[in-house]
């Protein structure tokens, strides 16, 4: 599910490095939040995932996520009908 990219985004203004990105791309919540809970447990502390949904209705979905896990959640963006989250484990 989760596969390792060492990358890094830039979106204009900051780079975000991730470890471990998740297509969750034509998913209708809450299936993107629960495969990104999924892949977690492969995730070690302080490590990033970037996770890309189309469902507008997981921004809501990913913040009571951090709440809820303990996961920071570093931010987000839409950009054309695509949502990009940027979650650490702590």
């Amino acid at each position: 599910m989760a596969r390792l990219a060492h990358a890094s985004f830039f979106d204009g203004n900051e780079t975000m490095h991730f470890d471990h990105s998740l297509d969750a791309r034509g998913l209708s919540c809450p299936l993107p939040v629960l495969n990104t809970k999924r892949s977690l447990e492969s995730l070690l502390v302080g490590e990033v995932v970037k996770v890309v949904s189309t469902d507008s209705g997981s921004v809501s979905f990913f913040e009571s996520l951090a709440r809820q896990t303990g996961l920071e959640l570093l931010g987000w963006q839409e950009h054309n009908g695509e949502y990009q989250f940027f979650l650490r484990k702590n």
